[in-house]
């Protein structure tokens, strides 16, 4: 079987600051920008990684849901417990050291894990916990 990993979506609240974070912040190549019906959707992906993306996705697109999940799903956002992902990186230290440069939300600095790991973790501007892995 051969399958890959191909598109993870986080929400956004902000297509701006959401843009800046992982295009400037992060390193990461925009892959494409749809505006429709007032909501935006940002495709971006690490460079020299063309199979690989996040969509960056406004939550009120998603079919089907509440005011009342519209709601909790905003509450969670603002609460930084609605989304997440795991990044690596062979240079956790000089990663780091960007992202707080660049005002980014600092969860965890860089730490050694007692599972086996050496990551920090950050929130994006909507509240999304990235942690990155340093690959050994």
């Amino acid at each position: 079987m051969d399958i890959t990993i191909h598109e993870t979506f986080l929400p956004h609240d902000d297509p701006d600051t959401a843009l800046a974070f992982y295009r400037d912040a992060l390193g990461f190549e925009v892959r494409n920008d749809v505006e429709y019906a007032g909501m935006h959707w940002i495709t971006v992906g690490p460079a020299g990684q063309p199979g690989t993306s996040i969509v960056l996705y406004p939550p009120a697109a998603t079919p089907g849901l509440t005011d009342d999940e519209r709601r909790t799903i905003a509450g969670m956002m603002a609460k930084g417990t609605y989304g997440m992902i795991n990044l690596a990186t062979r240079d956790l230290d000089g990663t780091f050291e960007r992202l707080q440069a660049r005002d980014a939300e600092i969860v965890q600095e860089p730490t050694e894990q007692p599972y086996g790991r050496r990551d920090c973790a950050v929130r994006d501007p909507a509240g999304n916990l990235i942690r990155i892995n340093e690959l050994r």
